[in-house]
């Protein structure tokens, strides 16, 4: 049988304020296409489906859409389990209702540990593979608070309660091993393994505050002949077993991420015999970081704007003159262009903003009135001009927020005509309906 690997979407996810829907419709619908001429049997869907608990109708639209085109596929098998950005309630809400269509849902553990165990059964029935859908375990599902215990006590703990809850999962696993076949067990989970990478800016959250839980290899019990991991956006092998991967996110979230190949993990199983390849995701909105001095950022801005690129650039000002016009020439530069400004950061006002700050603080320290206040400073705006100045500041931020809201709103009505047009199509679950009011 053939499966793939994946997971931190991150639906609904923006970038300096950019919704980014554009990009989740192509990746998904390239998923589909992937997973229909690969002749995939199982999708992993290893946490992280939403960026946030309380995702947009827009973002949830994305997600039922691609599940109700998949279930028409010959993917047999859908297993998604929650990621720490993930509601365990919200996916787990229509658990029933997707159980019908073999997609199954783990979002949070429960007091019986063979919950998360399910084995995948061929076309006639014969038993083809054991998931353990081990979902993100929060600091209460594995450890117990105690008085008095230090913070090496609690990171102890917590690597324990981890290693415990895989073992007990792994054992429920290979009890029907042992009754099935030589099938593989593939289990699933969402955490931060012990030699993982990150990226600067990548939005990767420490999973537990105060703690530096990292979990390490020989915590998996050896019955596991693939983990599939999320929680890490950068593709990787962990360890020297090559049994432990990260996918990584299918689109880059960040500008630490904008050069890195994209990838879903294919895994075949003849058996417990396991081949795994790396199959690269298409770049569907290229991302672009420029810096350096004036001349060099309109450089490379007509450079870009000569291949009729259509990037998103994250600009930082570098020179050694102050450039209060920068905003201005940058305007003028991609004007006419494809080319979409998403931050502009100048350095020499940041630093002259934060100087009467702490060494330690940062601009993303603090809030957008903070900053306000400071560029007021920096300035030396007298107090009779400031509170003009601060009204007309304010009433520019409350109408980016109504903007905001208006647009989440035009989505949101979209997104409910799309289904109503969906509704219109008849479909079977093998995909042979006729109409196409099923495609996005």
């Amino acid at each position: 049988m053939k499966l793939i690997h994946t997971s931190d979407w991150h639906l609904g996810r923006s970038l300096y304020g950019r919704k980014r829907y554009e990009e989740f419709s192509a990746f998904l619908d390239w998923l589909l296409e992937l997973i229909r001429t690969r002749h995939i049997d199982a999708l992993l869907v290893a946490g992280d489906i939403f960026d946030t608990t309380a995702p947009s109708n827009r973002a949830q639209e994305l997600y039922y859409r691609f599940l109700a085109r998949l279930v028409r596929t010959d993917c047999r098998h859908i297993i998604i389990t929650a990621g720490n950005h993930d509601s365990p309630t919200f996916l787990e809400a229509p658990q029933q209702l997707l159980k019908a269509l073999d997609i199954q849902i783990i979002g949070s553990i429960t007091d019986n540990p063979g919950d998360e165990v399910i084995l995948l059964r061929s076309p006639s029935g014969e038993p083809e593979a054991v998931i353990c859908a081990v979902p993100y375990l929060r600091d209460r599902d594995v450890r117990r608070s105690e008085a008095g215990e230090s913070l090496d006590d609690k990171n102890r703990k917590l690597i324990e309660g981890v290693r415990d809850h895989y073992h007990t999962v792994c054992e429920k696993a290979e009890e029907i091993r042992r009754t099935a076949g030589d099938i593989p067990v593939i289990a699933m989970g969402h955490l931060f393994a012990s030699g993982g990478k990150t990226l600067d800016g990548d939005g990767v959250r420490e999973l537990y505050v105060g703690s530096l839980a990292h979990i390490g290899e020989d915590s998996f019990p050896e019955t596991i002949d693939y983990l599939a991991l999320g929680h890490l956006h950068v593709p990787q092998q962990v360890g020297k077993s090559g049994r432990i991967r990260y996918s990584g996110s299918p689109i880059p979230m960040g500008y630490g991420e904008a050069n890195q190949t994209k990838q879903v993990v294919e895994i075949t199983a003849a058996g417990r015999n396991l081949t795994v390849g790396e199959l690269p995701v298409p770049c569907f909105q290229p991302l672009q970081r420029i810096a350096g001095d004036l001349n060099t950022l309109l450089s490379r801005i007509d450079e870009l704007a000569g291949e009729d690129s259509r990037a998103w650039l994250e600009i930082e000002y570098l020179g050694e003159h102050l450039a209060s016009d920068l905003r201005e020439q940058i305007d003028i530069a991609t004007a006419g262009t494809r080319l979409e400004v998403r931050r502009i950061r100048n350095r020499r006002i940041t630093d002259r903003v934060l100087q009467q700050a702490r060494s330690e603080e940062t601009l993303d320290d603090l809030d957008v009135h903070d900053v306000f206040e400071r560029c007021l400073d920096a300035h030396n705006v007298t107090a009779e001009e400031r509170p003009g100045l601060t009204a007309a500041y304010r009433e520019i931020i409350a109408s980016l927020y109504e903007k905001e809201r208006a647009d989440e709103a035009d989505e949101a009505a979209g997104a409910d005509t799309g289904d109503r047009g969906y509704r219109s199509g008849n479909g079977n679950r093998n995909g042979n309906g006729n109409g196409n009011g099923g495609q996005l």
